[in-house]
């Protein structure tokens, strides 16, 4: 194990995921989302066919036994980013990022009504005191009647909100396929089934970029590749457990970046809220741990074999443990 390592791939690939993100809302007002969701997947497969290539898993990582399996989990992960670049347009940056965070709380409990994961009242608890914290970041957003920008902002809440509870599925989704498939199949399957999928949204209109937003477009791409395979690089030196809470740090980014790029003061509703939901996740995270270390404890009393560590909810690449 090389956690400082683990910890540095792992914050790295948080600033480039939020880097492209934030190239989405500077293209918001020009580029739709269907268009957005293209060029964020097509030109991401480049760069994880040369990692492939690189670790020489090209073509035969790409094999699977569960091709209606990554149909599924194309669908759903596409609406959910669908959803998730039409949020950036139409809600400040923190608030999209922070209603963002529903989907790992989500998915503990879609993971305990698909996957029969179990899950008790601690684990409850934390669920919904993370709610709430979501619905204290939304609920500003939330009038009924209003002008413009304000129903503006209550579809931003709402679409957001959709967009984690379909990331939520996307990750349950997940956890079927990585019983049978590599890594790499399910990257490259998803990006694939994204980019043909946006396609589809042609009909609505795409606008034709001229020569540097088109380079921005292509920019999201390249820079969502690279972060994939930085944070699948960093499950390799650590437990999810000790890299799993720098995620949150996507949070003070959008927060100081919201600030100073796009003019979005931070409101108190979107600072407790924030905390609230952060506060939630760390309290799953230390719950997982301690069942891990349980385990282990446990196993070597009778056999003397370590258990491996439970993983975050918010793992959507890994095995899913027995939860509670």
């Amino acid at each position: 194990m090389q956690p400082l390592r683990a910890i540095a791939l792992k914050v790295i690939s948080v600033v480039v995921f939020f880097a492209m993100a934030t190239l989405i809302k500077l293209t918001s007002d020009r580029i739709p989302p269907g268009e957005a969701v293209f060029f964020r997947s097509a030109f991401s497969i480049p760069v994880i066919v040369v990692w492939l290539v690189w670790l020489g898993e090209w073509p035969r990582g790409l094999k699977t036994s569960m091709p209606m399996g990554h149909v599924w989990r194309g669908v759903i992960g596409t609406t959910s980013m669908a959803l998730n670049f039409t949020a950036l347009g139409l809600l400040s940056l923190p608030e999209a990022t922070i209603i963002g965070y529903a989907a790992p709380i989500l998915t503990v409990v879609l993971a305990a009504m698909f996957l029969g994961e179990e899950i008790r009242a601690f684990r409850i608890s934390a669920v919904i005191l993370g709610l709430c914290g979501v619905i204290i970041v939304m609920a500003p957003r939330l009038t009924l009647g209003g002008d413009e920008v304000g129903l503006r902002e209550a579809l931003g809440a709402t679409v957001a909100f959709g967009g984690a509870l379909f990331a939520a599925l996307a990750q349950v989704q997940v956890r079927r396929l990585v019983a049978t498939e590599h890594t790499a199949a399910i990257v490259f399957w998803f990006l694939t089934t994204a980019a043909l999928l946006s396609l589809l949204t042609l009909p609505w209109g795409w606008a034709m970029p001229g020569p540097g937003l088109f380079a921005l477009l292509v920019l999201t791409g390249l820079l969502g590749g690279t972060g994939q395979i930085l944070l699948t690089a960093s499950y390799r030196y650590a437990d999810m457990s000790v890299i799993a809470p720098f995620e949150y740090a996507s949070i003070l980014l959008a927060l100081v970046v919201g600030w100073l790029v796009f003019a979005e003061v931070p409101t108190l509703p979107m600072l407790v809220g924030a905390a609230i939901v952060i506060l939630a996740g760390f309290i799953i995270l230390w719950r997982e741990r301690r069942l891990g270390l349980d385990r282990a404890r446990a196993t070597q009393g009778v056999g003397g074999q370590v258990a491996a560590p439970v993983l975050s909810p918010a793992d959507a690449g890994r095995p899913a443990q027995d939860r509670r």
